[in-house]
Order: structure tokens, then sequence, then C-alpha cells
């Protein structure tokens, strides 16, 4: 049964109409050769007065909640740590 179905699997098909096997039609397939293009440049120009505008705008506003966000994060966990340790140092756990 599996030797059927190899056989099966690797002879070529035919297309009805047209008695010939789809292998031959496949491999006379040529690809396009691709069109020649004209040297072409492309230059990208930045206006100067928003390049100036970028450089003298060191810190922009989401720059700004960003960092501001760190340093809220950052209080947050020392308030935390901070009243962990300060629980820890009121009501000690005495094991004996």
């Amino acid at each position: 049964m599996a030797t059927a179905s190899l056989s099966a699997v690797a002879s070529p098909l035919s297309v009805a109409g047209l008695r010939k096997p789809l292998g031959a039609a496949a491999s006379s397939f040529q690809p396009l050769q691709p069109r020649a293009r004209p040297a072409a440049r492309m230059a990208v120009r930045a206006s100067a007065a928003s390049m100036k505008e970028k450089a003298a705008s060191g810190l922009t506003p989401s720059l700004k909640n960003f960092l501001l966000s760190i340093v809220s994060g950052g209080v947050v966990l020392v308030a935390i740590v901070g009243a962990v340790v300060a629980v820890s140092n009121f009501d000690p756990v005495k094991r004996a």
C-alpha cells in the first residue's frame, strides 16, 4: 500500500485536455529578469530648522514624564521597604 502511494506521488501528473505531464510544464518555467533601473540617487534633505529644534530641546515632555514616573516608582518602593522595616522593628517576633 505504501509503495503504491509513493509511486503515485513520484509520477508526473497529466492535465486532462493537454496530455502533457505537469512536470514538463514546470521545467519550462523561466522567471523574468529584473529590469535594469538607471542609477537614481535618493537624498533625504532635513530642514535646518527642525534639526536645530531637536538639538535645542534636550528634555521632551514624554521623556520628562518617563523620568518622573521612574522617580515616583522609586519613592513608592522606598516607602514600602520603610514601612516593612518599621513594622518589623516595632513588633518583633520572639521565639523561644
